[in-house]
């Protein structure tokens, strides 16, 4: 078998050649299919344009575009494609839909001026890669499927004839054209989905591919300046590292005594409460006591505004900004709206790759799911995510925010089970004063405190106090007393 039919070539998209396992086999003929404004034109003109880059000549034949139409498309991206060679069928004379003759079989005795000029224009440039935009154009010309299929099996075989890597185009205006699908080498499939608020989500998915061992399923892609960044779907048993699980402080000792000693390295702990209890301030402390040891940490903000926060974490002592200063804590404010799950995966696997962090912090997951089309694929991301994580040995700390201050408190979506470590936040009342508690009611790696605790958050940072022993029903918010454990007293004007 030829060695070169053997080696792979980019699609122009990294992540597309990260799920197609190293890129397309050359010298096939490959469909992509998707709706208008999934981004075909664009994964063309990438197709084309690598190629370019390593000196191999491209051609793009339109029907259904002009050439300063592709030439606009490219300068929105700030593309020059003056290095490929645009042949416009569009509005020729000879594609007469009356026609009798097959455009692109080589065995017809009369050849259509344009089919001439296309099969001239190939022989000229020698093209190794080629785009054919779009087939729907090419069916309705073909009037019956049966004269459709043959043209496209002239068209297959007169690339192949000159050992062209070609993309063929399609609209999905009609039907999933099963008899194309035989026909290629391969089916990408790309598709848009407009969500009731938010930006559009888009995902790929390859349908077919011989020979090559392909990542099946469905993976989100962007479209922006600059063209389509695809997000290989994350398989956490893909990545493995040697790390030794290291116990380390959360720069609270009575915290610290409830965990049983610390955070571990390699393992996540899920902060559960009603808002205002202090998640994100505990979350924190834990954050700025990595940055302290000297670790790299990235904090994933999606329900607080930078500035709020800042200001509000140097007011308890908790001040971060020397550290996102020299670019040792990355802080991504993120709108839930504008995100697809799969991108997300994709900045915590470049926080571990690329800027070689240790700690994680992920607030909060309430607004992680707002991106999720439904709380099973919440569930499964995050089931791959935190396992990553665990197998990179990076301690990762989430928020996950209930409903409710007093009485019953509920979840969105229970993530407990996939966390190695859960720590809970409750509102109590006691002699007409809110106070807060907190108690570890899991973990897999240490002998854990099981008594419920006061908690305060001050200027000193978190204060935890005794157990409430004598109390019953605090996590219900509505203890009765029957002891004679002390309250912790109030700093004056530092409870906050």
């Amino acid at each position: 078998m030829n060695t070169a039919a053997n080696a792979r070539i980019s699609t122009g998209v990294a992540g597309l050649d990260d799920i197609l396992g190293g890129g397309l086999t050359p010298q096939r003929v490959y469909l992509v299919e998707g709706s208008p404004g999934s981004g075909k034109t664009t994964l063309g003109l990438q197709f084309l344009l690598d190629g370019a880059a390593r000196g191999e000549a491209g051609l793009y034949i339109t029907l259904s575009e002009t050439a300063d139409e592709l030439k606009a498309v490219a300068a929105s991206h700030g593309w020059n494609i003056d290095a490929l060679s645009i042949f416009e069928l569009a509005g020729d004379t000879e594609l007469d839909p009356d026609s009798e003759q097959s455009i692109f079989h080589p065995s017809e005795v009369e050849l259509g001026e344009t089919t001439r000029n296309v099969m001239n224009k190939v022989d000229a440039i020698k093209p190794v890669r080629v785009v054919f935009d779009s087939l729907s154009e090419m069916r309705l010309l073909a009037q019956n499927p049966l004269r459709y299929r043959r043209q496209i099996l002239s068209l297959k075989q007169f690339f192949s004839a000159r050992a062209c890597t070609v993309l063929l185009l399609d609209d999905k205006t009609s039907q999933s054209d099963q008899h194309l699908h035989s026909i290629a080498h391969g089916v990408i499939s790309l598709e848009q989905i407009a969500k009731e608020f938010g930006t559009e989500r888009r995902r790929v998915n390859i349908i077919k591919m011989r020979g090559i061992r392909f990542r099946g399923g469905y993976h989100d892609y962007t479209l922006d300046t600059g063209g389509i960044t695809m997000y290989p779907r994350l398989v956490a048993s893909e990545h493995n590292r040697d790390f030794t699980p290291v116990v380390f402080s959360t720069g609270s000792d009575g915290l610290d005594a409830l965990l049983g000693g610390g955070l571990v390295r390699g393992t996540n702990t899920l902060v559960v409460g009603p808002s205002g209890i202090g998640k994100t301030t505990l979350a924190t402390r834990c954050l700025l006591s990595s940055l302290e040891r000297g670790e790299k940490a990235a904090f994933y903000l999606f329900d607080e505004g930078l500035g709020t926060f800042f200001v509000r974490s140097s007011a308890l002592g908790l001040d971060l900004r020397p550290y996102a200063d020299n670019s040792q804590l990355r802080i991504h404010h993120i709108d839930p709206a504008e995100l697809a799950p799969g991108q997300f995966a994709q900045m915590l696997r470049d926080a571990v790759d690329r800027d070689e962090v240790d700690f994680v912090v992920i607030d909060s997951l309430n607004a992680s799911l707002q991106a999720m089309p439904g709380e099973q694929f919440l569930l499964l991301q995050m089931h791959e995510l935190l396992s990553f994580l665990n197998q990179q040995g990076v301690t990762t700390v989430m928020v996950l925010g209930q409903h409710g201050m007093i009485g019953e408190v509920r979840s969105d979506v229970d993530l407990s089970y996939l966390s190695d470590g859960t720590v809970m936040m409750r509102f109590f009342e006691s002699n007409g004063r809110l106070r807060r508690a907190i108690t570890v009611v899991k973990s897999r790696t240490s002998e854990h405190a099981l008594t419920i605790h006061e908690l305060q958050l001050n200027r000193e940072g978190i204060r935890v106090g005794d157990a409430l022993e004598g109390f019953e029903g605090v996590l219900t918010g509505l203890p009765s007393y029957r002891g004679t454990t002390p309250m912790m007293a109030s700093l004056p004007n530092e409870d906050i």
